[in-house]
């Protein structure tokens, strides 16, 4: 009987399968498509931002790339490379250019070109101005009779005006720096009309060879001196800017006009120099190295 009781305990395991015929791969294909899905996205995303100009690059590269490889080039990784550099504005549709490829910063000058253009509008812009001091003198009756007395050139200064004597019609008072009516009334008629052009102009005054001297020392050298500056009174009250003058100056009998004959009346003249831009940058020079000269020269000696 007690062989009887002792019975085997018999255990039963059961082996579990986790989602019967499922099991876990359902999660590896989940993980594949979202993956999937943020490549397409990214693919959307990088289409929809690039330029159409960047685009046609990369269709062009696909069509040809070992040809690309094998010769260089475009699209083979140098500077010149069909996706142009990267920059913050996705909206234009010529491509992307980095700041240090920009065409600007490269451009290149040839400043001899560039000077020589600069010549040529100064000069048609000085061709333009003769014609409208003719036209101006040509529209006013009472100064038309003048007209011959009105000498208009070009020399290496640029345009020259000169206002000449006549036998019997000169331009000041006799050995004095008054300015007759007539005169005047030119350089008055002149003044506005030099207005119209930015370049600085000169005045000299010029004698003819007649001996003049006084017994205070005036000679031709005052008296030329002085009509310029009489001359450059009267442009300003006809309206030229005060500023435009850079320099006035008497010659007295040094640079006669007529110098077959220097006792000619046509050597007694006032010359206003409308100077082109050669000039005036050589004046401004000279008298930055004077002052600097007499600075130098006023400076106290020191131990």
């Amino acid at each position: 009987m007690a062989e009887e009781g002792l019975r085997p305990i018999i255990v039963k395991r059961v082996r579990k399968h986790g989602g019967g015929h499922h099991g876990g791969a359902w999660k590896i294909a989940y993980a594949d498509f979202v993956t999937a899905m943020m490549a397409f996205f990214l693919l959307m995303w990088l289409l929809g931002s690039t330029t159409k100009g960047d685009l046609n690059g990369i269709s062009e590269y696909f069509k040809t790339p070992l040809k690309v490889a094998m010769q260089g080039g475009a699209g083979s990784g140098d500077s010149s490379h069909i996706i142009k550099g990267g920059g913050k504005d996705l909206t234009r549709s010529d491509g992307q250019v980095k700041a240090s490829d920009d065409p600007a910063v490269k451009k290149t000058y040839n400043l001899t070109a560039a000077k020589a253009q600069l010549e040529r509008e100064e000069k048609e812009r000085l061709q333009q101005l003769k014609t409208r001091i003719s036209a101006t003198i040509d529209a006013n009756p009472n100064l038309k009779k003048f007209k011959d007395q009105l000498l208009l050139d070009f020399t290496s200064e640029g345009l020259r005006i000169q206002i000449v004597d006549e036998q019997n019609r000169p331009m000041f008072a006799l050995a004095k720096a008054d300015l007759q009516p007539y005169t005047r009334e030119i350089l008055q008629a002149i003044g506005p009309v030099l207005n119209e052009v930015p370049n600085k102009i000169g005045l000299s005054g010029h004698t003819d060879s007649t001996p003049y001297f006084t017994e205070t020392g005036y000679s031709n050298w005052e008296l030329s001196a002085d009509r310029a500056a009489a001359s450059r009174r009267a442009l300003v009250q006809g309206g030229m800017a005060d500023n435009k003058v850079l320099r006035v100056v008497g010659l007295a009998s040094v640079a006669h006009l007529d110098r077959k004959d220097p006792f000619n009346p046509i050597n007694r003249r006032i010359s206003i120099i409308v100077m082109n831009k050669k000039t005036e940058e050589g004046l401004m020079r000279d008298a930055g190295k004077l002052e600097v000269g007499a600075g130098a020269d006023a400076a106290p000696a020191t131990q």
